[in-house]
This record gives structure tokens, C-alpha cells and sequence, in this order.
């Protein structure tokens, strides 16, 4: 199931209790402490998605380790804000890979253009492919 699916509201609040095996009123309770926040339909009917079914298994196994609901936000909190990091550091890793390869172009053409002659005669076949070439980019 992709991200965009995982969000999905889909089950009703017994459902999602039998999924988790926890009792709806725990459901309820977690809501009201907000650790989750499960949509509504147009009649006001809880409805949870695949990932608040996710998030209420972590509840879940941090609890069974003994964890308070306190600690459970603040876990939730430190992930949330960890899973951020990620993505920006995903996202500066690709700028940074596309300028890498702008430097490489750049200096793949310092390198040729080094090599032309100076002279401006336009019959250098080298100089002719850098007008065309610079002529291409604009």
C-alpha cells in the first residue's frame, strides 16, 4: 500500500479495534489524549486508515514495553520530527547531486574551451561544436 493510500479513511472504530485488538473505548480515550486523530464521516463517525492502524500497533508495543501515554507522545513527536529530517536530508541529497553534475558540465567545458585555439577564425572545428553548443542553450 503506497503512502497515499495509507491514509485513506476506511474502518469504523470496531474494526479498527478488532484490527488492533484493542477495546473501541481505548481508541476513543487515545483520540482524546492526541495520540491519533482518526477522520469523520459526514455523520460524525470515526473512520481510521491503514496508517492510524499502524500508529495504534506502535501505541501498542511501546505500552506493552511499559511506556506511559506521556512518553508514547513524545515518542511520537521526536518520530514525526525524525521522519522530517529524512526527508529533507533526501531532498538536499538530490540537489546536491544535480550540482555535482552541473560542476562536472562546467568543468567539462572549462577543460574544452582551455584547449581552443584563441585565434577567432571559425573554421576550428572545436570552436565551431562550443558556438553551436552555447548556441543550443539558449
Amino acid at each position: 500500500m503506497d503512502g497515499r493510500n495509507k491514509d485513506k479513511p476506511l474502518y469504523m472504530i470496531s474494526v479498527a479495534a478488532e484490527l488492533t485488538g484493542m477495546h473501541p473505548q481505548t481508541l476513543r480515550i487515545y483520540e482524546s489524549k492526541g495520540l491519533l486523530n482518526p477522520q469523520r464521516s459526514r455523520g460524525n463517525t470515526r473512520l481510521y486508515s491503514q496508517r492510524d492502524i499502524e500508529r495504534l500497533d506502535l501505541i501498542s508495543r511501546l505500552t506493552d514495553e511499559g511506556i506511559n501515554l506521556a512518553g508514547v507522545v513524545r515518542i511520537l513527536d521526536m518520530t514525526k520530527r525524525l521522519d522530517k529530517k529524512y526527508d529533507e536530508i533526501e531532498t538536499l541529497r538530490k540537489r546536491v547531486a544535480e550540482l555535482e553534475k552541473q560542476v562536472h558540465e562546467y568543468m567539462m567545458r572549462e577543460t574544452i574551451t582551455a584547449l581552443v585555439p584563441y585565434e577567432n577564425s571559425d573554421d576550428n572545428p572545436l570552436r565551431r561544436f562550443l558556438i553551436e553548443l552555447d548556441r543550443g542553450e539558449e
